[in-house]
């Protein structure tokens, strides 16, 4: 009988369109997407307190990574309770979510079930499609039918913007942190790309880099999107006024341009799972209202035509 734990929520949603949800027993405490889920026992925790500016929690993380300290906490008492046959987790980004290395640390030494662990790290679509058909094998089933639906809808996006000249095709700059400033990468870029746009920072595949306030002046993007890591769409737009007092914000052309988007980043671009393609459809829908309507409008995104100074 399976019974799996997940500890990062990009994976319980990968449980979930397989069509495994009901063999889910636990989560980490930032899985919260099917809203079935929350009721699950909660296996991880912050060792920060995640209220606050993006400078405070960037200051609390920070303090903790010097330390050589892990970000978050596995409940181990609850995963023995649990006794789980397999577990969920990750090996990109120690910020986002418990480590491998704290994973199997615990497994091996406190877990008497003894699960299989399964770790994802994906940094573009590809690695995904990689993904879901390897923890699909993992438990007997096929995500040939799942990757086939995702798959023509990004199809659909790439279909229309593949006509664009390059002048429709607008500069984006996504921003992944607001205090200190940091760019999307790893899929972003690529998300972008086949919205119809153009990514002016981050590459597909690698890390967000961090990014400096003269580095996005000198670029002066036609468009600039808000997608801070762990934010919903509400926390995002109270966030972002930070952006609207810095000297040279309203010269951007984005600015003068009614073109800087807030998006709620928690549930869709900084989740490498099957609704990186909704994240698709809504810098569509961002880029191009007039080609596509997908209605995504404000729940998961909101245009802040305001910030002109």
């Amino acid at each position: 009988m399976l019974r799996i734990i997940s500890l990062i929520p990009s994976a319980t949603e990968i449980i979930h369109s397989l069509g495994l949800t009901d063999a889910l027993v636990g989560r980490s405490h930032e899985c919260d997407y099917p809203a079935q889920v929350n009721k699950l026992p909660v296996c991880t925790e912050p060792k920060f307190n995640p209220e606050g500016t993006s400078q405070e929690i960037h200051d609390r993380v920070s303090d903790l990574l010097q330390s050589a300290l892990s970000v978050y906490r596995v409940k181990t008492d609850v995963l023995e309770q649990l006794q789980p046959t397999h577990i969920l987790t990750q090996a990109q980004c120690e910020v986002c979510a418990v480590s491998l290395a704290d994973v199997e640390q615990t497994v091996g030494t406190r877990v008497s079930s003894q699960p299989q662990i399964i770790s994802l790290q994906p940094s573009q679509l590809s690695e995904l499609w990689t993904d879901l058909d390897r923890v699909a094998a993992a438990f007997g089933i096929s995500a040939t039918a799942l990757t086939a639906s995702l798959q023509q809808r990004i199809d659909r996006c790439a279909q229309t913007t593949r006509s664009l000249t390059e002048q429709e095709r607008l500069t984006v700059a996504c921003i992944e942190w607001i205090e200190p400033l940091m760019a999307a990468g790893n899929w972003i870029p690529e998300l972008v790309e086949l919205a119809g746009g153009r990514s002016q920072f981050g590459t597909i595949g690698q890390h967000s880099p961090w990014l400096n306030w003269d580095e996005l002046i000198q670029a002066n993007p036609e468009a600039i999107v808000i997608m801070p890591c762990g934010f919903d769409l509400e926390r995002t737009e109270q966030e972002a006024k930070t952006l609207q007092q810095h000297p040279g914000w309203s010269e951007l052309q984005a600015v003068q341009g009614d073109r800087v988007y807030v998006t709620d980043g928690n549930q869709y671009f900084n989740r490498p799972g099957p609704r990186l393609v909704d994240s698709l459809e809504i810098l569509a829908e961002i880029l191009h209202p007039d080609r596509f309507k997908f209605g995504y409008q404000g729940r998961g995104w909101r245009q802040l035509a305001s910030f002109s100074a």
